[in-house]
């Protein structure tokens, strides 16, 4: 079923090794070109702009673009019991999770009298952004949230895209997700309109959105956009970059998983098919030294896939130039292919899977062992699901705390102090033909005895 790549006998650079294996697509520069029109819509027309998008592209003209809290609290008082449960214990395990990236502020002695402090300073007000597509992620608003939350933002907004099933509002399950978390500033946006209104705000719409602020602003502009989305929305994302900032710029969601001939196909196989579910252009790629694993993965995909419910789905993403089984001659090489490709999510189901996954430098999040498989990283683990895709794992890192927060450093010398680092600081400006930097500090000696 799936594609075969033999590496066995080839010995490659990384580069090299990236070149040759499965990766979707993903044109944003070509997307840029259709988002740009739409954001300056935004930017021009404010929330008039933001429903006639709405009417565009998600087929329903919304009434209201900011959710009225009573609809967020309906939504959490009709949800599921047991989903309810589900997102409260998913909710507790990423707060502890995320408490544990909180860096600690500190104070370092520089020589006598000369001190710097570390700060880590949460942005004021950050945009996130939860899609709809194909699935419901509440999920994802917890995934945002919490680590907004946890790193002490103090304004977090959510967008995501009107449903013409439901009014024009949010699926209801996003907004319980909102209303467990007390976000309580929610729209009904989807797409790059979203980002445009995340990254400038939105005008209200005369006769329509009254009352909204006393300067008819429907929505204040953010200092960081956040969230997963489609080829559109990472092309917003990119487009609005430098104004505000971002996260990252979400593709296809992919899973590697390395494995030797100690995995359990069945297992293997449940995983792979996991994430083939969420889209067509879905990665699934088994990484092995085992033709005979190969075989049963096979095998046992068959089998799962006919079962499945979202089986042409997940057959697209299987049968596509983005899936695929790489054979490996060992494990070393295993784990340089694993590296080459940054998966956004790796499993490791191999024999010492602890010890060979402290070996992988380049991925979004590590799944260790048989009994780690990617979903609970979805929902539970209290990690964070949303992650580098598309090789960029090499340089980027998950949704975190870090991304709401600001390293600064104070600088705090005493007149001592300043006075010792006088002539080194001279004798530096000098080189550089920056005398007024030495009389910067020269002046505050100048005439004292």
């Amino acid at each position: 079923m799936l594609t075969r790549i033999d590496l066995r006998d080839t010995d490659l650079t990384p580069h090299q090794l990236a070149q040759r294996l499965p990766r979707a697509a993903l044109d944003v520069a070509a997307a840029l070109e259709t988002v740009a029109p739409i954001i300056s819509d935004v930017r021009a027309r404010g929330a008039a702009a933001l429903r006639d998008l709405a009417e565009r592209f998600d087929g329903v003209r919304p009434e209201r673009l900011r959710v009225p809290q009573e609809m967020i609290q309906r939504a959490v008082d009709g949800l599921d019991p047991a989903v309810r449960e589900a997102l409260d214990l998913s909710i507790a395990h990423n707060r502890a999770g995320h408490a544990a990236q909180m860096p600690s502020e500190r104070v370092t002695r520089i020589i006598d009298g000369g001190i710097i402090t570390q700060r880590w300073i949460p942005v004021r007000r950050v945009g996130l952004y939860v899609p709809g597509g194909l699935a419901v992620y509440p999920s994802s608003v917890v995934m945002n949230v919490v680590a907004a939350q946890v790193a002490g933002v103090e304004s977090v907004v959510l967008a995501s895209p009107p449903q013409a099933e439901h009014g024009g509002l949010p699926h209801p399950t996003i907004l319980a997700a909102c209303g467990l978390l007390g976000v309580t500033e929610v729209y009904a946006a989807g797409g790059a309109q979203a980002i445009a209104m995340l990254a400038y705000g939105a005008q209200a719409e005369t006769g329509v959105d009254e009352g909204m602020s006393a300067e008819g602003v429907l929505c204040e502009p953010v200092d960081v956009i956040a969230g997963p989305g489609n080829v559109y929305v990472a092309a917003a994302k990119r487009a609005v970059l430098g104004d505000v900032g971002i996260d990252a710029e979400a593709g296809p969601t992919e899973i590697a998983i390395l494995a030797d001939a100690s995995a359990n196909p069945e297992y293997v196989a449940a995983d792979l098919l996991s994430q083939a579910e969420h889209d067509p252009n879905a990665g699934s790629v088994l990484i092995t030294d085992s033709a005979g694993l190969a075989d049963a993965v096979d095998a046992v995909l068959e089998r799962r896939l006919a079962a499945t419910r979202h089986r042409e789905r997940a057959a697209t993403a299987l049968g596509g130039a983005q899936s695929g089984v790489v054979l490996v001659r060992d494990l070393e090489q295993g784990i340089a292919v694993a590296d080459a490709y940054a998966a956004e999510h790796l499993e490791i189901q191999t024999a010492d899977a602890p010890d060979v996954a402290r070996r992988i430098r380049n991925a979004g999040a590590v799944f260790v062992g048989p009994y780690s498989p990617v979903p609970l990283g979805d929902y539970l683990a209290g990690s964070n699901h949303v992650l580098p895709t598309g090789g960029t794992a090499r340089f980027a890192a998950g949704l975190s705390v870090m991304v709401y927060l600001k390293p600064v450093q104070m600088i705090e010398y005493s007149a001592e102090a300043l006075g010792a680092m006088s002539g080194p600081l001279a004798a530096l400006a000098q080189a550089e033909d920056l005398p007024a930097h030495a009389e910067a500090v020269g002046a505050r000696f100048h005439g004292r005895d």
